[in-house]
């Protein structure tokens, strides 16, 4: 009988196309992670593989500390045996560091109550040789005070239509985002995002434009006319996805 396991992974997503496995191509985290599930419980490789469902998509390049997975499948092993057997299995960037038996109608991504992005910069004189992988490099120090201020705009429940990289978004924009957290410690700027939901790309953006306004290239208060006005163009840039790691996904 088949049962519903909850995952949760860490990966380095440098080398991969994103979490959604994508057609021809088996480097993406999705696509290796069901390819060593459905090994696991002989499913053949000609046969459908077993569906990892996740909390979020994340895009190529992007990294987790903590993503929440579940998949439904029929196995002797114990929650630990199975563990084990896939981070023998997958590559030394990819761990899964628990697996729980889950309630039958538990949803990786429908369940989610909050998640928790954090975004590093880093603004030093130096390069920054064993954590390039992980930062945006900045050409100096963007003013951190005047981030903050813009940030303050940008926290509680608005459109966010002007900070989504799709542009043909049927659903709605909305969200909430109900913490943006900037500090610098040393070299390093390091943004943290906490809210209901996030949109294709949205923490990358607001991270772009509100670098930019720690650079002097717009104001704080022009947060309020981008809400306002709902267009992409008008934004900021999008900051490089290496920058981006999915911390933690909240449920009940």
């Amino acid at each position: 009988m088949k049962q519903n396991y909850r995952f949760e992974i860490s990966y380095d997503g440098t080398r991969y196309l994103g979490w959604e496995h994508q057609p021809g191509t088996d480097m993406t985290i999705q696509g290796k992670i069901e390819r060593v599930l459905s090994k696991m419980v002989g499913i053949p490789d000609e046969e459908p593989p077993v569906e990892v469902l996740c909390a979020g998509r994340t895009d190529a390049g992007v990294h987790a500390l903590c993503m929440v997975a579940n998949a439904k499948i029929e196995t002797d092993l114990s929650e630990d045996e199975i563990r084990d057997y896939m981070n023998r299995y997958l590559p030394d960037d990819i761990c899964i560091n628990d697996v729980k038996i889950a309630g039958e109608r538990f949803h990786a991504r429908y369940n989610a109550i909050g998640k928790t992005y954090r975004y590093t910069c880093y603004g030093g004189k130096r390069k920054p040789v064993f954590d390039r992988k992980y930062v945006y490099t900045l050409d100096g120090m963007p003013d951190i005070e005047k981030m903050k201020k813009a940030a303050s705009y940008l926290m509680g429940e608005h459109d966010f239509a002007a900070f989504c990289a799709n542009p043909r978004m049927k659903k709605s924009t909305v969200r909430n985002v109900d913490m943006i957290d900037i500090v610098k410690k040393d070299d390093y700027v390091i943004f943290t995002y906490h809210g209901s939901g996030f949109l294709q790309h949205m923490v990358r953006i607001l991270t772009g434009t509100l670098l930019e306004v720690g650079f002097g290239k717009r104001s704080p208060e022009n947060m309020l006319e981008l809400l306002e006005r709902g267009d992409r163009k008008e934004a900021g840039v999008t900051a490089p996805a290496q920058g981006l790691t999915m911390v933690k996904v909240d449920y009940h």
